[in-house]
């Protein structure tokens, strides 16, 4: 099995993106940064922990750029507060430099979860204080600018910088924690997820090389000389009733990059529809993260293990299905949610007919080796699974805000970063501790249980807990309760006559294909 970050890494020509400037080298195609330290952040309530801890450590000078698809100003980072939105404004006013870029969404009528309105609070509420928060609308057609990423710089110290990039949002229902049950603030979802909808996420905190690399992917988009409200001159009403401008103002001089601090290799990941005027770092679009996941998919020889809130597509998972066909030991379990955030009469069918035939084709190509499972609390509530995590034979794994979809393949604005440390494949490395710490959370094991490490027990595994706790459900949940979470995954049918109507809206609304035409054609990314 290949190790080296050179075989599992993309090369910049591989990349397909000459315009962009991260993570290029002088005389050399290597597109990736060595050097650095990567902490995985497993649930929300972890992740703002951290988030808070170092925020309120800056001083005067010390500098904040952050992007996300949605924030809510009064969300609180721990339970007693402060607020995301109070938290930033309090730096801005101590002289601490607060910039973001947050998606100019569709707004309120088009979707109670995609919030314009609260994105423009939290940016008011920083900017009012002195900071640079702006709403941004550059992308495709039904597209979002869907990154999450934090950067951090100290002005005195550049070896405390950090950075963190994953799948969560500064927003509603987020904070969670290891006993799922909920973040008391929470967003309208399907019923069936309660009144407090559990929820799983995860993100990645960095330090070392790579937290300038993930400020020059910031840098790209904020020095867009395309102005922000570039769609409709409705958006440029919506832009001046916010009191926002139509281009930032110009970043202060980069500085130089923060020293090593470990032994993890880190490739920046991202995903750029190709646009109309065109991003003046991605003209033709950029499409690193199907690649890499691709590429992935192709060198894994044992196991391959996602956590996704969505699975769509045939064209997605085909590089998987290819990778079981062709390697006849190789394993995928894959985690998803039970039922879709929004399950109505409209919104449900384009949904599940995505996953349906993904899933159809995986089982078609290996029944006896993919498993799809999804999640419950202690209180037998659906967990909502928002994490985005791939990892492949313990040796490499991505996390970010990417989807297994067509749309954060090709359409929205994705960021994500792949790892791989110095021990690949051995108890210890970044890829294998994560695995073991979701598993043994979801199957509920202990995480020194020799048989979470061999994947040649996963099926086993799963199948025999999601079997105990489906027998527990069925026998009137008698007797103690099963410590296990998982179910085996179960999607409601779509009838012939709704697919007439939710193809269509799939392939064009939910999961469009931002590819130009030349690659959907060739079936490439």
């Amino acid at each position: 099995m290949e190790t080296d970050a050179g075989s599992w890494f993309l090369s910049r020509a591989e990349r397909g993106n000459p315009a962009s400037a991260v993570q290029t080298h002088e005389h050399s195609d290597r597109a990736w940064s060595e050097g650095n330290l990567v902490q995985p952040l497993v649930h929300g309530a972890s992740y703002f922990a951290r988030l808070h801890d170092e925020l309120t450590g800056l001083r005067a000078g010390d500098r904040v750029w952050f992007t996300d698809w949605r924030g809510d100003a009064d969300e609180r980072l721990l339970p007693d507060g402060p607020t995301i939105g109070d938290l930033l404004a309090d730096l801005a006013r101590a002289g601490v430099e607060v910039r973001g870029l947050v998606w100019r969404s569709h707004g309120e009528r088009v979707s109670s979860s995609i919030s314009s309105r609260s994105n423009e609070l939290l940016g008011r509420r920083i900017n009012d204080a002195g900071g640079e928060v702006l709403l941004d609308q550059r992308v495709r057609l039904f597209g979002s600018h869907h990154q999450k990423l934090f950067v951090i710089r100290h002005r005195d110290d550049p070896a405390q910088d950090v950075a963190f990039v994953g799948g969560i949002d500064l927003c509603h229902s987020r904070r969670d924690d290891a006993d799922h049950h909920g973040d008391p603030q929470t967003l309208t979802m399907d019923r069936r997820f309660g009144a407090r909808p559990p929820w799983h996420d995860a993100a990645l905190e960095l330090r070392g090389p790579v937290v300038a690399d993930l400020l020059e992917v910031f840098a790209e988009r904020w020095n867009d000389p395309h102005p922000l409200d570039r769609r409709t001159p409705y958006l440029m009403l919506l832009q001046r009733l916010a009191h926002m401008p139509r281009h930032p103002r110009p970043l202060p001089e980069a500085a130089p990059p923060p020293p090593p601090a470990g032994h993890h290799a880190v490739q920046i990941l991202r995903t750029y529809g190709r646009t109309r005027p065109p991003f003046p770092f991605a003209p033709h679009g950029e499409r690193s993260i199907a690649r890499a996941l691709r590429r992935a998919f192709a060198l894994a020889e044992r196991l391959i293990y996602i956590e996704d809130q969505y699975l769509w597509s045939t064209e997605v998972v085909s590089a998987l299905a290819e990778a079981l066909a062709r390697t006849p030991q190789l394993v995928a379990i894959i985690v998803v949610p039970r039922y879709p955030s929004s399950d109505g009469v409209l919104s449900g069918p384009p949904s599940r007919v995505g996953q349906l035939r993904a899933i159809e084709l995986l089982r078609r190509v290996a029944p006896d080796r993919v498993r799809v499972f999804d999640l419950e609390n202690a209180d037998s509530t659906p967990i909502y699974v928002h994490a985005k995590i791939c990892i492949v034979d313990d040796t490499w794994m991505t996390c970010g805000s990417d989807n297994v979809n067509r749309r954060s393949w090709t359409t929205d604005s994705e960021l994500s970063c792949a790892v791989i440390d110095s021990s690949p494949g051995r108890v210890g490395s970044v890829a294998q501790q994560l695995r073991l710490r979701l598993w043994s959370e979801h199957l509920g094991l202990d995480p020194a249980d020799p048989r979470l490490v061999d994947p040649s027990q996963a099926i086993t595994l799963w199948d025999g807990a999601a079997a105990a706790l489906t027998e527990w459900h069925a026998g009137g949940e008698q007797g103690r309760r099963p410590p296990a979470r998982v179910r085996a995954h179960s999607i409601e049918p779509v009838s012939r006559l709704q697919r007439l109507w939710a193809d269509p809206m799939n392939r064009l609304v939910a999961d469009p294909d931002g590819r130009p035409r030349r690659l959907r054609r060739s079936g490439e990314f």
